[in-house]
């Protein structure tokens, strides 16, 4: 089970948009997910359609009391197919006051503690922050093991998450364990020059820490948010739901289980010779194309030299990649759009069903 908080203390950056979506794709890809609001505000129980007034019983409930509290599973709500929603309200903006007295460490972990008591159903578990850093923020990364953090394509953002992740990594010492942390820029506007260089800066800035997928801005999000539902179940081929697909093959592609084993296979391997492996795409319309797979832990072209020539109208990217002996599973990442390799007819399922191709190494 994968817990994976949305943190950013600005309002405004797709926060909440990100979770809801992110949840809806994951699960239209067969996982079972639950989404954990803990915003006072409640936007991610009013984005699937639960008004927070008409529930008796919420998140306050169980993170206030530790005797006579319900168990979690008892105040989750089936938000739609394979989701479920542990739903807020703004009664959940007392929980610190509640718990001024308590210790740091009980106050710290009363989301963990009821998280680990969840029957293991779930195979990734979302939770919604506050925007802003407090104890409901605290709980929610003590319980984590992976943080996202959407940035919306503007300069002013980027300096807000630079202080956030300073921020982050004061918490991490803090509450004694680490996090990966990864950036998911969002509300993203192509037409525009501006949002073209500050989406550069960006990757720039954040190399490996930055998702390859991006949102871009579409009134389907807004429109699915005010009908109570995920965007793909209100408009399959929006841009939205496209970008939030492509979001979720990319964060089940890189899990941590997937890249501790790939790190327990290298070691195993020790001094094994390592071949120096080519593979080509050959497209005449993309502007940018990238690789992952199992061998750079989903990593876009980490590890990877990359060449690009002209073949009368076609571009051909050269992939040069050193790997030892074995079988990778692999993705092309085309213009932030995830594809096999058309040249390799050798696929295999995913984690989360889609094609991977298969790179054999003698």
């Amino acid at each position: 089970m994968r817990v994976i908080s949305v943190v950013n203390q600005k309002g405004g950056c797709g926060k909440t948009t990100t979770s809801v979506n992110l949840a809806g794709a994951l699960a239209a890809d067969g996982a079972r997910v639950l989404l954990i609001d803990m915003d006072p505000q409640a936007h991610a129980t009013l984005a699937l359609g639960i008004d927070p007034e008409e529930i008796t019983e919420n998140l306050f409930d169980v993170l206030a009391e530790r005797e006579r509290a319900p168990h979690l599973d008892q105040v989750l709500i089936s938000a739609s197919e394979r989701i479920d929603l542990a739903p807020s309200s703004v009664v959940l903006s007392a929980l610190e006051q509640k718990l001024a007295a308590e210790r740091d460490d009980d106050r710290t972990e009363r989301l963990s503690t009821a998280l680990s008591a969840l029957p293991h159903k779930y195979d990734f578990v979302l939770i919604d922050c506050p925007p802003a850093i407090s104890l409901l923020t605290f709980n929610a990364l003590r319980a984590s093991q992976e943080v996202i953090v959407p940035l919306e394509t503007s300069l002013f953002a980027i300096d807000g998450v630079q202080k956030l992740l300073e921020t982050l990594a004061l918490l991490m010492d803090r509450i004694g364990h680490d996090l990966s942390v990864r950036i998911l820029p969002t509300l993203y506007d192509g037409r525009t020059r501006y949002a073209r260089d500050t989406l550069g800066e960006i990757r720039e800035l954040f190399k490996d820490m930055c998702f390859d997928s991006v949102i871009r801005m579409n009134i389907k999000l807004r429109e699915a948010a005010q009908k109570g539902l995920p965007v793909n179940l209100l408009a399959p081929k929006a841009n939205g739901t496209l970008d939030y697909a492509a979001t979720a093959i990319e964060l089940a592609a890189s899990s941590p289980s997937r890249e501790n084993k790939k790190s327990e296979v290298e070691s195993s391997e020790g001094l094994s010779t390592q071949r120096e492996v080519v593979i080509r795409y050959r497209n005449a319309e993309a502007a940018d194309v990238r690789i992952a797979g199992d061998f750079n832990g989903w990593i876009p072209d980490r590890n990877v030299q990359s060449h690009i020539q002209t073949d009368g109208t076609d571009r051909v990217w050269t992939k040069v990649m050193l790997l030892s002996p074995g079988t990778y599973e692999y993705r092309y990442v085309v213009d932030g759009e995830w594809c096999t390799d058309p040249d390799n007819l050798d696929h295999t399922p995913g984690p989360m069903g889609q094609p991977n191709s298969v790179l054999h190494v003698s």
